[in-house]
C-alpha cells in the first residue's frame, strides 16, 4: 500500500526558511501527482502547492514566489522549500499523492500524517 512520510517541520522565526520532505512508497512514484496542503488550528485544510507527473508546479496565491515544490523520482520524494516564512504559515503540513492527473478541485487519494511548522514573530 501507499505510504507517505513527511519530515522537516519545526520552529522558525519569521523571514526564515524550512524545507519539507515527503518520502513515498508502495507504487510507482514517477506516475504520481504530488501535493502539499496545510491546516492551521481552527481552519480547514488548504491547498499549498502541487506538482504533476510531468513536473509542472502549481501554487496557491498565498505562497507563490515564496515556496517551491520539487520532486526527485529517483528518491521517490517530493519537497517543499519554504522561504520568507510568515506567522500565518504556521500549520500542520501534509503531503498527498494521486496516481492520475491533477484536477482543479485538488482531490488526492493518499495522505501523510503531517508535520508541524511553527513560525514565530
Amino acid at each position: 500500500q501507499v505510504q507517505l512520510v513527511e519530515s522537516g517541520g519545526g520552529l522558525v522565526q519569521a523571514g526564515g526558511s524550512l524545507r519539507l520532505s515527503c518520502a513515498a512508497s508502495g507504487r510507482t512514484f514517477s506516475r504520481a501527482a504530488m501535493g502539499w496542503f496545510r491546516q492551521a488550528p481552527g481552519k480547514e485544510r488548504e491547498f499549498v502547492a502541487d506538482i504533476s507527473r510531468s513536473d509542472i508546479a502549481y501554487y496557491s496565491d498565498s505562497v507563490k514566489d515564496r515556496f517551491t515544490i520539487s520532486r526527485d523520482n529517483a528518491k521517490n520524494a517530493v519537497y517543499l522549500q519554504m522561504n520568507s516564512l510568515r506567522v500565518e504559515d504556521t500549520a500542520v503540513y501534509y503531503c498527498a499523492a494521486k496516481w492520475g492527473d491533477i484536477d482543479r478541485l485538488r482531490q488526492y487519494d493518499y495522505w501523510g500524517q503531517g508535520t508541524q511548522v511553527t513560525v514565530s514573530s
